[in-house]
């Protein structure tokens, strides 16, 4: 089977400006997931989806295709689902067809080609598609709220009797580390929990999703702290 990498990065971020090629450990945030993706067996094909001229040019520096994305496909408001088929359709386009669409987003640049292939893995014939999730650090069950407008708040999950954290079911945050499908399947359906999902755990270490300056801040943190471990050894 043929598997295309796909990595979206528009220009126009609002929560951290020119993020995706940011410098993140001496090399553009953006690199970060086209490396990986270069490393994982069974990896055909590398694309990086954009509607920025600078992106393309740090994309295509690090030898992966670029899609050019339109402009309304990378608004605040646009949903990341369409420019998925956007990119399947453009290589429809060219005759170029594959059986599985891995998507590896910019914002997790943690992530080790061992997720990436456990990843791919999981997908199967139970499986429309697999997503990446995280221990999550509250519950629903019991320490996360709603509130009104004047204060009010109740539990998420307000019919839960759990009285300690340790009793409730455990949940996980999902993550931007990798999701995989098949083309059809994105083609042909409307979001990612209109079929079947399976998901693979990952660390928190390796799972952290970049929004913003803080999030960066954090990334560096654990990636110079893997380093050193690297270096001492």
């Amino acid at each position: 089977m043929s598997t295309y990498a796909f990595i979206f990065a528009r220009g126009n971020s609002k929560g951290l400006p020119g993020k995706n090629i940011k410098l993140l450990g001496g090399k553009p945030l953006l690199a970060h997931s086209i490396c990986v993706a270069q490393q994982v067996p069974g990896i055909d094909k590398i694309f990086v989806s954009t509607d920025s001229a600078e992106i393309a040019a740090v994309a295509e520096a690090f030898q992966a295709t670029v899609i050019m994305r339109p402009d309304e496909l990378a608004t605040d408001t646009a949903s990341e689902w369409l420019a998925w088929r956007h990119a399947i359709e453009t290589l429809q386009a060219q005759g170029d067809s594959f059986d599985v669409f891995v998507s590896l987003p910019a914002t997790s640049p943690l992530r080790n080609v061992g997720d990436v292939q456990q990843c791919m893995a999981s997908l199967d014939e139970q499986s429309d598609v697999v997503v990446t999730v995280t221990p999550a650090s509250r519950s629903p069950y019991f320490n996360m709220v709603v509130r009104d407008e004047e204060g009010a708040s109740q539990l998420v999950c307000s019919g839960s009797q759990v009285s300690r954290r340790q009793d409730a079911p455990v949940v996980y945050d999902m993550t931007t580390v990798a999701y995989v499908a098949r083309p059809e399947f994105i083609m042909s359906n409307e979001r990612i929990f209109s079929g079947r999902v399976k998901s693979v755990v990952i660390p928190r270490e390796r799972a952290v999703d970049i929004d913003d300056i803080y999030d960066f801040k954090l990334a560096e943190m654990f990636l110079e702290s893997k380093d050193t471990v690297h270096v001492g050894k």
